[in-house]
């Protein structure tokens, strides 16, 4: 009998370990994670290898720059002319809820055309930039406007080859992780303010009230945009649960963006495909807000990028004014973190975009961008780009 009962238990337990190790092993399968991620072959510094046309070559590396939202909303067309080509912002990739009048767009857009020069440089051409050469966009067709009418008209030019900044190019953008309470340097903060140009302010901002307001100010823009149903609709939609989506549709969110990655991931991804609603809108908001709390309460300084208006124009340079700012940043052994949601222009953020220009702007000023900048305390995982060809127009 008594080896009857052991019989039993080892069987039992048999089973219990079968079950177990099926559902791991289902776990990882709908994860993906033995598939290669193709959405990270753009960070290798090999790949704009694949191309003979400079022009590419010079593209694929601005593709690393960063996006709003990471949508990377850029069209390119090439002009017969081997030397030139256009810029055009991607209207189907638009953030129109968080984003309502396309100014984060527009910064992206500048972004990437820091992205180029550095990336010209670095193969010997200049990267000359015309901006809006048909004109700029007739704000009531904005849409139409953006199919029809390039942000820039490219030029590259032979000059002599320069590396400078180059390889920071491919660090990540963007370190969400707490950054350790060591202020910045005196010439650390003359490095980075060194960066503006006319009509454009940075700001290096590190007392302890300015600290203490900007962080109030920036859980509670992190806080609003978290409530609201349609915005997480939105995020949901670009986010991307699995390495076959990050796979098919290379932008947007994923666990990578909030520095999770490695087998937490895979059993994080493969979850969440099998059972979806372990993803709940209360879950990703939870963690949306712990994930800001904790970036704020290790933020020993803040950054801003301020223009004298708030033309198309102005908003594209400050973009390559953020670039410049990242990059330099990366080669000064800092980091950086954009907090945009206090900054965005919908109804129910009114009251915090008014009271952050009230206090940190001056007047007739719009306030582009606000940041966070310190030491990293941990390296965080590349998020997905884009083929360079899935913004080249056929």
């Amino acid at each position: 009998m008594e080896y009857r009962g052991k019989r039993k238990l080892i069987i039992a337990f048999s089973v219990v370990l079968t079950i177990l190790l099926v559902a791991v092993v289902s776990v990882f399968i709908a994860s993906g994670c033995f598939l290669k991620s193709k959405y990270l072959e753009t960070w290798n510094k090999n790949y704009s290898e694949n191309y003979k046309d400079v022009r590419v070559k010079i593209i694929s590396n601005g593709i690393l720059a960063a996006s709003g939202h990471n949508m990377q909303p850029w069209k390119i067309k090439l002009d017969d002319d081997k030397n030139i080509f256009y810029l055009y912002a991607d209207s189907h990739l638009l953030n129109l809820e968080v984003d309502p009048l396309a100014r984060q767009t527009m910064i992206t857009q500048g972004t990437f055309l820091e992205y180029l020069i550095v990336a010209g440089k670095k193969i010997g051409y200049d990267v000359n930039i015309e901006l809006f050469p048909k004109g700029v966009y007739d704000e009531k067709d904005l849409v139409n406007s953006m199919s029809s009418k390039p942000v820039a008209k490219i030029n590259l030019s032979k000059t002599e080859e320069s590396a400078h900044l180059y390889n920071y190019m491919f660090y990540p953008d963007t370190n969400r992780e707490a950054y350790e309470k060591t202020k910045l340097t005196k010439d650390q903060i003359s490095t980075l303010k060194l960066l503006s140009e006319e009509n454009i302010d940075i700001r290096i901002l590190d007392g302890e009230e300015d600290l203490k307001r900007l962080g109030t100010l920036a859980m509670k823009g992190a806080e609003i945009e978290a409530g609201i149903h349609r915005m997480n609709v939105e995020s949901a939609n670009v986010f991307r649960s699995n390495e076959y989506t990050k796979n098919k549709f290379r932008y947007g969110y994923s666990f990578e963006g909030q520095d999770i990655k490695g087998l937490k991931m895979y059993l994080l991804e493969g979850a969440i495909t099998l059972i979806p609603s372990i993803n709940s809108e209360k879950a990703s908001k939870d963690m949306y807000i712990s994930s800001t709390k904790n970036s704020i309460d290790n933020t020993p300084c803040y950054g801003i990028v301020a223009t004298k208006g708030n033309s198309r124009i102005e908003q594209v340079k400050s973009g390559m004014v953020y670039s410049r700012l990242v990059l330099t940043a990366q080669s000064l052994g800092l980091a950086m973190q954009p907090l945009s949601q206090v900054l965005e222009e919908y109804p129910e953020m009114k009251d915090q975009y008014t009271k952050i220009h009230k206090e940190f702007a001056f007047p007739g000023e719009t306030l582009q961008m606000l940041f966070r900048i310190g030491k990293p305390t941990k390296e965080v995982p590349k998020s997905m780009r884009k083929d360079v060809m899935d913004i080249i127009e056929k």
